[in-house]
């Protein structure tokens, strides 16, 4: 507004014809003018070297406020402000990086954070250093030169299930359980895959199992060959005194006790082979009511010698089981076979089988009102040979466990003392 004034003032005095106020006039206006110019062009140097600090995040730089109702005043007060918000935010992510860092560091499980397209890595934690001996990788293509099986085999993992796979590894073969997902930002697709090492949680695992499967092995054999072998000693030395016509009578009975008692141990061996025999399923389409109704023509004449009320529950007759019928069949009959045991001194004896839905799992339920299990039992019934009743194998339950591991289901028991029992089959629908 004043050069405008300025200039306006210059043309007047030309038109009055006083040519050196006017010149006086227009030096002043040019000074002002070119003063006014280098200012403005300051201030677009400050702009430029705020946007550049911007761009690459530094804002540790102050502007000086020496006027602060002037235009430069308020545009370093607002430079300043920004600065402000933006070292606050910073420091905010710093704080989260810092404990994500942390928490992620303790965990046992090694992941790894990388760019999808470009493969570059942008993070790991310490457990994926200490588990393959990787102190740095700067790419996921890295991983070809120490461990080409661990690489095929994250590039070729199925994003969003878990999946166990065997590698190889400078400390010897282990289990890992791998899980992979991606996310989408507007850097690009990035990938987080997390492995598990399951070797010492499997080796720990399966060395329980054997521990009781042993125990329960020698228990069974001693109990056969610890008679067998007192009641041979016993005959042996009979014979070797001599005997009568009197002992004959005693010689056949204690043969016959040796042959009984080896014929049961050699049972026991079979039903240890029939364990371990469980063919590959055959998977068709069953619907459940005809599976049910199956099952139930089939134990009926035992139901009612015995007076059992059984019931079937299925709200929803059109349910399909996707599974092997024979197998299936037979986990469900050998559960119906124990509940029946179970509930054989109640005053009204029942057992029902019921067929549901529940989220993507398809459950059959076997519930009696029979004489339940302790927690010490229940730990114990799916161990192979275990049994609690006199003239059990203890193969039924393991059997049924085996076939519903061979359906990638899972069988799980709820019991109480006194108040029955429930065993669920639970199926991937």
């Amino acid at each position: 507004m004043f050069l405008l004034f300025v200039a306006v003032g210059i043309a007047y005095l030309c038109l009055l014809k006083w040519y050196l106020l006017a010149m006086i006039g227009f030096i002043i206006l040019f000074l002002v003018a070119f003063r006014w110019l280098g200012k403005q062009r300051k201030l677009i140097e400050e702009v430029l070297d705020f946007s550049e600090a911007v761009r690459h995040r530094d804002f540790t730089r102050r502007f000086v406020v020496r006027q602060p109702k002037s235009a430069e005043g308020r545009l370093f007060a607002a430079f300043n402000g920004i600065n402000d918000v933006y070292k606050r935010i910073s420091m905010d992510k710093e704080i989260q990086h810092q404990y994500l860092n942390k928490v992620l560091n303790m965990l046992d499980s090694a992941i790894i954070f990388y760019q999808e397209d470009t493969g570059k890595v942008m993070w790991i934690n310490d457990a994926f250093k200490q588990l393959f001996q990787t102190p740095h990788i700067g790419n996921i293509r890295g991983l070809t030169k120490r461990h080409p099986e661990l690489y095929e085999k994250t590039m070729h993992m199925k994003l969003g299930k878990q999946q166990m796979e065997s590698v190889s590894l400078a400390i010897g073969k282990i289990k890992l359980l791998m899980h992979g997902s991606t996310f989408v930002t507007q850097e690009g697709t990035f990938r987080i895959v997390v492995y598990q090492n399951i070797s010492e949680a499997i080796d720990e695992t399966e060395s329980r199992a054997w521990h009781k499967l042993l125990r329960v092995l020698t228990h069974e054999i001693m109990n056969s060959i610890a008679p067998i072998s007192s009641l041979a000693e016993t005959l042996h030395a009979r014979l070797e005194q001599g005997y009568g016509e009197e002992d004959i009578a005693d010689l056949k009975l204690g043969i016959y006790t040796i042959k009984r008692r080896s014929e049961g141990l050699l049972q026991f061996a079979k039903s240890y082979r029939l364990i371990n025999k469980v063919d590959r399923p055959r998977f068709v389409d069953i619907q459940l009511k005809m599976l049910f109704e199956s099952i139930y023509q089939l134990l009926e004449p035992t139901l009612l010698q015995k007076g059992i009320n059984l019931d079937i529950i299925l709200k929803d007759t059109r349910l399909v089981l996707h599974a092997d019928v024979n197998l299936v069949e037979q986990a469900l009959i050998n559960l119906l076979l124990n509940a029946m045991e179970a509930v054989k001194d109640c005053v009204k004896p029942y057992i029902s089988i019921t067929g549901l839905k529940r989220d993507d799992h398809l459950i059959i339920k076997i519930q009696d009102n029979g004489r339940g299990m302790s927690s010490d039992i229940q730990e114990q019934i799916f161990t192979p040979f275990f049994t609690t009743k006199k003239s059990g194998s203890g193969v039924g339950l393991t059997l049924s466990k085996q076939i519903m591991l061979l359906h990638k289901g899972s069988l799980f028991v709820e019991s109480e003392k006194g108040k029955g029992s429930t065993f669920s089959l639970q199926f991937v629908s």
